[in-house]
C-alpha cells in the first residue's frame, strides 16, 4: 500500500485516480468508478465525485493508496 499526502481536503475520487496515475485520464477514471472498479475503504464506489478525506483507502486493479492530509 502506497501512502499519498492531500495538502487539502476533500478531493474527489475520480481525481485522486488520474493524478495518482492510477489510470491515464480523468475520462477513463470517470468510467472505471461508474462500472464499479474502484473500491473506497472495502466498499464498491460509483459516485464519480465522492468526497476522499485523510484515512480513507482507495483500491482499484492491483494498486492501493491511503491518502493522510500533509
Amino acid at each position: 500500500m502506497k501512502d499519498v499526502e492531500l495538502t487539502k481536503e476533500p478531493v474527489e475520487l475520480y481525481k485522486i485516480l488520474k493524478f495518482e496515475g492510477m489510470v491515464t485520464s480523468g475520462g477513463e477514471a470517470k468510467a472505471v468508478i461508474a462500472d464499479g472498479q474502484v473500491f473506497v475503504n472495502g466498499i464498491i464506489e460509483t459516485q464519480k465525485r465522492k468526497k476522499i478525506i485523510s484515512g480513507d483507502i482507495i483500491k482499484y486493479g492491483s494498486e492501493e493508496i491511503r491518502l493522510q492530509l500533509k
